[in-house]
């Protein structure tokens, strides 16, 4: 049995399928090992740098060794110092000092296991923003396309999930996209107001870093603004304990649950167009909808984009949990939890925004459908329009009144009690009562007199809220997605 397993150890252990089967590689990366052990090395190269600058006995020589092996990390000589000290920081310093004998004494010098862990962690989330952006952006950008080219297009309103006043399929779309444009402002929000921790030491205080500088405070706030600088951000926080606040992870977390929320909703709605086969999302030429019953189109993607918007909506509980108990300065309960929490959050909303955005890039619309819908729940609508063209023709309002409220129960009963169509115009154009406004039928049942502003607020929505929001990203709206799975 052992031989059938030979090579293929990875499936023979859990593996995320936020990973495996779902996010994109950027994403993964973003959040790989690879990328996080490379940044310490890198933030050790800042600091080092940043202390020689400002006087510190720290050599070229020792400098330049370290940049020759930002690199090449040897991950089982890390693993198995791990294993020994049970420290990560510190195992990954060992193995760095290993192939950085000359530097050796200074890696780390000052530092805090937190100065590497937690300005690494501010540069992933930064970076993971930066990748959520134009995805959603794009997503944005296809919907509002969407939403233009059906602005006009009258459609059944439901409120209640029950017929009521009609509106249009793009002034529907613009709801959507009103909820994404509040995402879009809260992610960048989000992204902008992180700062980096900088260097604070053991509990936030820079002490070692003053001892370092004999007590020159102007060279560590120096030291604390150039390491900042080195790594990308304009700002540090001034305070902190041994860890910047987990309200940030918070702040993150939330923009992101709230975007899960807003996805789950529109994929919802899709879902539910997609049962009265009004709109659907796209369905590829050999794909199978189910495997016993080859006529239908499940729309697994927008169903895919709910399951996966449960589960970022859930991740919220667990930074507002982390933040609430961390203790005076800092603990440690809060590392295995963000190790999985925070990384997840960005994976989750990595794979709907690329789901997403595959579905409004082929959004279908059957108006046939759509119009036969109207067809049958207009009638009803329209009786206010009859009674007041009747008015308008002579008539008296409350005998009017009377007469399409009996007209109304008979047609109501083919449709519920024996399974017909609504017959309450034909009913009205038999009746010799109405004869009056007969001419006049058409005109008052047509659906784009139902409609009311629709059209002029799609148009109005789109050009000074939605097509400003994308501007910052029309370089990156090119990228097309192709779903694997």
């Amino acid at each position: 049995l052992c031989s059938l397993f030979t090579g293929a150890d990875e499936f023979m252990k859990y593996r995320s399928p936020l990973v495996s089967r779902y996010a994109s590689k950027e994403m993964a990366y973003n959040f790989s090992d690879r990328k996080k052990f490379t940044t310490w090395r890198k933030l050790w190269i800042y600091l080092a740098k940043a202390e020689k600058a400002l006087g510190l006995p720290i050599t070229d020589a020792q400098i330049l060794e370290m940049e020759s092996h930002e690199l090449d990390i040897d991950f089982a000589m890390a693993a198995e110092e791990e294993r020994k000290l049970r420290h990560d920081v510190m195992a990954h310093v060992h193995t760095f000092a290993h192939c950085c004998p000359t530097a050796a004494p200074i890696i780390h010098l000052g530092a805090t296991s937190c100065y590497v862990g937690d300005n690494t962690d501010l540069i992933m989330l930064r970076d993971g923003f930066d990748l959520l952006l134009p995805k959603l952006a794009r997503v944005i950008d296809r919907l509002a396309n969407f939403a233009e080219k059906y602005a006009d297009l009258p459609t059944l309103g439901f409120t209640h999930y029950q017929p009521a006043q009609l509106t249009t399929v793009g002034k529907r779309a613009c709801l959507w996209l009103q909820d994404l444009a509040m995402d879009m402002r809260n992610l960048q929000r989000a992204r902008d107001d992180l700062r980096f921790r900088g260097v604070k030491g053991t509990t936030g205080t820079q002490a070692s870093f003053l001892q370092l500088f004999q007590g020159d405070h102007d060279k560590v706030e120096e030291l604390d603004r150039m390491v900042t600088e080195m790594a990308g951000f304009k700002k540090a926080y001034l305070v902190t304990g041994q860890t910047y606040s987990r309200k940030v992870d918070v702040d993150c977390v939330a923009s992101l649950a709230s975007l899960g929320a807003t996805v789950h909703k529109l994929c919802t709605d899709i879902r539910l167009l997609a049962n009265l086969k009004e709109i659907e999302e796209p369905f590829e030429k050999e794909q199978i909808g189910s495997s016993a019953m080859p006529y239908k189109r499940n729309p697994m993607r927008a169903e895919r984009c709910c399951s996966l918007a449960r589960h970022l909506v859930a991740l919220m509980a667990d930074p507002l949990q982390t933040a609430s108990v961390q203790w005076l300065e800092r603990t440690l309960d809060d590392s295995a939890n963000r190790r999985i929490s925070l990384p997840e959050s960005f994976l989750t909303a990595d794979i709907i925004l690329s789901t997403l955005q595959n579905i409004t890039e082929g959004l279908v619309v059957y108006p046939k459908v759509i119009e036969r819908h109207i067809r049958h729940e207009l009638p009803f609508m329209a009786t206010e329009n009859i009674i007041m063209a009747m008015v308008k023709a002579g008539g008296n309002r409350q005998d009017c009144h009377e007469k399409i409220r009996v007209l109304s129960q008979e047609a109501a009963a083919v449709v519920k009690q024996e399974g017909g169509d609504n017959d309450l115009l034909a009913r009205v154009q038999r009746d010799p009562y109405f004869a009056p406004i007969l001419g006049q039928l058409d005109a008052v049942l047509d659906p784009k007199t139902f409609i009311g502003r629709a059209p002029q607020q799609v148009a109005r929505f789109l050009s000074e809220e939605v097509r400003p929001l994308l501007e910052p990203y029309k370089a990156k709206m090119d990228v097309k997605i192709e779903l694997e799975l």
